[in-house]
Order: structure tokens, then C-alpha cells, then sequence
């Protein structure tokens, strides 16, 4: 890895600061070789820049499958190759369920964290999130185990979900099979994976199962028929400098998928939107949820509601660290291995894991 990426790593780790917004206190993580604010990320706007030359924009009149091959990002194993992995087939309700486990090198019995990726409910799969779950692993010194559920539209919810809380109940109830301690598991997730983290910790909660001791949701989407209960979006929101046209195009794109993921996910049943699985901040009791740390980037139309959830949560009672990467746009994990900030975050997922697991609360 490039001397310079190194250090950009190590402002991050280093160089924040605390802020707090409608009396929810936000870690905010500047671009660590930048001192302006109100732009994006060097990166970011070199990817942007590409982007909009070849004409890669997210398109949501193209097909389906068109537009799962363009999800995804060539990104890099940025671990020291120690890693290992393993394929596997677990039995759930709506059938098999191929999931793939990343081990540290260690030989031990060790906490465990699922990983649900992100794509909309339609689209990703374990290959994009191999780089960034082993990243994980190795910080963490957990086995992280992916779970390939089932995308919409030919598998509608509650399919995927319930693929999701399966394979929780399977690692807890198979713990022995990989070597992990069944009282120290958590639950991960990117964007439609981070929503999908969030309603399995609920489930896990309203059934008085107690396997999910730690949730952590990546830029996650929490409302899916954007219906805003409890809080507003609006581009006042954003800082953007120069009213910024490529940085304002990267924060309303996602504003328009609503529809989209009803059509596919909810198969156009437009009242499942509040269902408190579905959209978790529509849930009436939130309380003794596990910990959570939420992260959120910049230029994200979803940035707004995750931290109206984490809000929700903490007015809750239940601890939550929420961090926010200025100058990122929404799915920046992908770009692990480009982007310190999508491998800092790993970290962060993997400290805050262990640290939950110490002290069940944040210092």
C-alpha cells in the first residue's frame, strides 16, 4: 500500500471532531488531505468525473439485470493475506442459503459478525463485499460470516430478510461447527445490508431470542417509501459549496428510488413501507436494542434518515455512535483499497464490535 494512503489512514483514525445536531452528537471525519469543506473528497470527484464522461450514472429505466452487472467496484484486499475463507450452505426456511466465512489466522474460538451487502434488495452479492469482510476479520479478530440472501423481484419480502435472521440463528445455533463464541455476535450491513442489520437486531429483540449483541449500519437505508416520520430532508441539509452540480447530483440520486423498491422489494405493496421490518424507524419500541454505530457519508441522500434513526435510538436509550465521512457519497465501502475512508470504516465497525462486547456501552 502506498506510503501516502498510510497516512491518510492514520489522520482519520486521528483527526476528528464532535458535533451535535438536533441533540444527537455526530463524529465527523474531515477529508484527511484537504481543509476545505463543502467539496468532496479528491477520490470521490475523480470517480464522479470519470463516471459522468463514460456515462455510468445509476439509471433506473435500465433493466434489472443491466443494472446489477453495474454494481460494484473492482476494490483491493487491503489485509496482510492471512485471511482465510471458506463457502458453505446453510439450510434457512425458504430454502439453502450460500453464505461465505472469513477466519482469522488465529486457531480460536472467537466472536462473529454477519454481513449483509448492500444493492437495493435487487442487486450486490458476496464478491463485492469479499475485500471489505475480510478487513474486518483482520481487525476485529472475528470470523465474519456473508450471507448471499435472496434479491427481489424474484424473491419479494419478507424472503430476504428471513434469509438474514436464518443465518443468524443458524451461526448461534451451529456455533461449534466454526469455532465461534455464540454471546458475541453482531450483525453488519451496507445501505439495503444495513437496513437489513437493522430489522434482523429488531426481530432478534421482539423475540426475545438475544443472539445479536452489536449492529452496525453503513449508510443505511431505514425508510424505504421515504416517507420522513419525525424528520425532514431538505438540500439545506448539505453543505455544498458553490451549490456544487456533480455534488448535488450525488445526494439526490438516491431520492428517486423509492418507487423502484417498492416495485421490486415490496412487489408495489405500497403499505409495507411501514411495516417496522420493512423500514425500521417506523418501529414503536426501539428500546434495548444492542448497541449500534451508524455510518453515514456526507453527500448521501440517505445520510439524513440514518441519523434521524440513530436519534431515534438514542432518545431510546440505546447506545449509538454515530460517525460521519465529509466529502464521500453513498456506497464509498466499495471503493475499500482507493478510498481510506471505506477501510477506516471497517475499523470502526470492528473496534465499536469489540468494544460493545467489553462494556455493552460506549465510553
Amino acid at each position: 500500500m502506498e506510503k501516502n494512503y498510510q497516512e491518510l489512514l492514520n489522520r482519520l483514525k486521528k483527526e476528528t471532531r464532535i458535533i451535535c445536531e438536533q441533540g444527537l452528537e455526530i463524529m465527523v471525519k474531515r477529508i484527511p488531505d484537504l481543509e476545505e469543506e463543502g467539496v468532496f473528497d479528491p477520490r470521490v470527484l475523480e470517480v464522479r468525473k470519470r463516471e459522468k464522461e463514460i456515462n455510468t450514472e445509476f439509471d433506473y429505466k435500465r433493466t434489472i439485470v443491466d443494472i446489477r452487472a453495474g454494481m460494484g467496484w473492482p476494490n483491493k484486499d487491503v489485509t496482510d493475506g492471512t485471511i482465510r475463507s471458506m463457502g458453505r450452505t446453510i439450510q434457512g426456511k425458504n430454502g439453502n442459503l450460500p453464505v461465505k466465512i472469513y477466519i482469522p489466522k488465529e486457531d480460536k474460538k472467537r466472536p462473529c459478525i454477519l454481513f449483509f451487502h448492500g444493492g437495493g434488495f435487487f442487486g450486490g452479492s458476496l464478491k463485492c463485499v469479499e475485500n471489505p469482510c475480510k478487513c474486518i476479520a483482520q481487525y476485529a479478530g472475528a470470523a465474519v460470516v456473508s450471507v448471499d440472501y435472496r434479491l427481489a423481484p424474484e424473491h419479494p419480502f419478507p424472503q430476504g430478510f428471513e434469509d438474514c435472521f436464518d443465518a443468524v440463528s443458524w451461526v448461534y445455533n451451529n456455533s461449534h461447527l466454526i469455532n465461534i463464541d455464540k454471546e458475541k455476535i453482531g450483525v453488519c450491513g451496507d445501505s439495503a445490508g444495513g437496513n437489513l442489520a437493522a430489522v434482523c437486531a429488531l426481530k432478534d429483540k421482539n423475540s426475545g431470542s438475544n443472539m445479536i449483541k452489536f449492529q452496525a449500519m453503513l449508510y443505511p437505508v431505514v425508510d424505504i417509501g421515504m416517507l420522513r416520520p419525525g424528520y425532514e430532508w431538505c438540500m439545506d441539509s448539505y453543505c455544498i459549496k458553490g451549490g456544487d452540480e456533480l455534488i448535488t447530483e450525488s445526494v439526490t440520486a438516491l431520492g428517486k428510488s423509492a418507487d423502484l423498491i417498492i416495485g421490486l422489494y415490496l412487489n408495489g405493496n405500497r403499505e409495507l413501507a411501514e411495516n417496522e421490518y420493512v423500514s425500521p424507524i417506523f418501529a414503536d419500541d426501539v428500546s434495548l436494542l444492542p448497541p449500534a454505530l451508524i455510518v453515514t457519508a456526507e453527500y448521501d441522500y440517505l445520510r439524513v434518515e440514518g441519523e434521524a434513526y440513530g436519534k431515534k435510538l438514542k432518545e431510546a436509550g440505546v447506545p449509538v455512535r454515530m460517525i460521519r465521512y465529509n466529502g464521500m457519497d453513498h456506497a464509498f465501502m466499495d471503493k475499500i483499497g482507493l478510498y481510506p475512508q471505506a477501510e477506516d470504516a471497517m475499523r470502526e465497525v470492528a473496534e465499536n464490535f469489540l468494544r460493545s462486547l467489553r462494556k455493552h456501552r460506549y465510553a
